[in-house]
């Protein structure tokens, strides 16, 4: 029973029921992991570069189009075909291509860049580039294939389907005498509205995608956060590695009073006077005049400690006092830095006020 009952324990320790905490999200991000749906990327793109063909393509593609279907009829059919002049042509034909291409190609990368970080804000990583064999792994790619998030992926491209179809099919329909009159016009008018047609097409398709990419992107949010999350042992080792060893931390508080306490031990030559218990307490204590309104404890330490500070008082010729109820009232009552409190300013003055007349006699 008492084993059944550890093994159930382990179990939901492993569960991962936890948010991910600010630590994983980063690191997840630092891999590239993040919520974002391609569909937001497609239907930005396309409704930019249709946006812009519907605006400028007129002038861009029918003008360079014109020119080089004129100049394919009068120059390129009439050249000798030789290995110069293919390359040439082949040449020519590239360059007038780029100019029509290369402002689409841009809209669309400006456009992709964009929607990139709408969604995920300024991040770059290489990590999602390097070969890991666990991408090629035939057990987790079926179940990739059969996983919930398969089916949500299939249910998606076929509404995507279904209504880029309703719309071209709309498109037709609603223009079908403008697409029956065709032949009957001359092939400048035929393109334009051949163009036009489809850059109309383009733009209703990209604000329906765009439409659908809301619930996309809400979807593969919760989705990454699912996937993100964590386990009550996961955030427990997670804690232990950012605070540090417990040997570690033991070690560094160990140095810390070792400092500490070497700073103390160097403001007792310095003191004034040191008030003991005799044996089991000392504090030292400090004042001056012009700068004090009060005495400060500037050491203070119990058995070992109040050893010390009392064999420094003694190499150094500072006057050690032997008062047991004040000394036992200053440790309990002020740290090392803090002025002697009120209540103990009389108890105080009196042994400052002996220490003084000591030191007079001395000289």
């Amino acid at each position: 029973m008492a084993s059944f009952m550890k093994i159930d324990l382990q179990f939901f320790a492993q569960e991962k029921t936890e948010k991910a905490t600010p630590k994983k999200r980063q690191d997840s991000r630092k891999k590239g992991q993040v919520a974002k749906s391609t569909d937001v990327n497609t239907a930005i793109i396309l409704l930019c570069v249709f946006l812009f063909l519907w605006l400028f393509g007129g002038p861009l593609l029918g003008g360079t189009l014109e020119k080089l279907l004129i100049h394919t009829f009068e120059s390129y059919l009439l050249m000798d075909v030789t290995e110069e002049s293919v390359a040439e042509l082949m040449f020519e034909i590239t360059m007038e291509a780029a100019i029509v291409l290369l402002p689409i190609m841009a809209i669309a990368l400006i456009a992709g860049v964009l929607a990139s970080y709408i969604q995920v804000g300024p991040l770059f990583t290489t990590e999602p580039l390097k070969m890991k064999l666990s991408k090629i792994d035939p057990i987790k790619g079926a179940k990739r294939i059969f996983s919930v998030r398969a089916l949500v992926e299939f249910l998606k491209s076929l509404l995507k389907i279904v209504l880029t179809g309703l719309a071209a099919f709309s498109i037709v329909w609603f223009s079908l005498e403008d697409v029956m009159l065709l032949s009957q016009k001359s092939v400048e008018n035929s393109f334009v509205t051949v163009a036009q047609l489809t850059a109309l097409l383009g733009i209703l398709i990209a604000i329906l995608l765009l439409i659908l990419s809301i619930p996309d992107y809400l979807y593969q949010r919760y989705d990454h956060e699912k996937q993100i999350r964590m386990s009550k042992q996961d955030v427990k080792d997670e804690h232990k590695n950012v605070e540090g060893d417990p040997k570690v931390k033991s070690k560094r508080k160990q140095k810390q009073m070792e400092m500490a306490m070497q700073r103390m031990m160097q403001e007792v030559p310095k003191a004034d006077v040191v008030i003991t218990n005799p044996t089991h307490y000392a504090i030292a204590l400090k004042y001056d005049q012009s700068k004090m309104d009060a005495p400060v404890i500037v050491a203070k330490g119990v058995d070992y400690v109040a050893f010390k500070i009392k064999s420094l008082a003694k190499q150094h010729n500072v006057v050690t006092v032997e008062n047991k109820p004040l000394a036992r009232a200053l440790y309990d009552q002020a740290d090392i830095g803090d002025q002697v409190p009120e209540q103990l300013f009389k108890a105080v003055a009196e042994v400052l006020a002996y220490v003084y007349r000591l030191k007079k006699k001395q000289v």
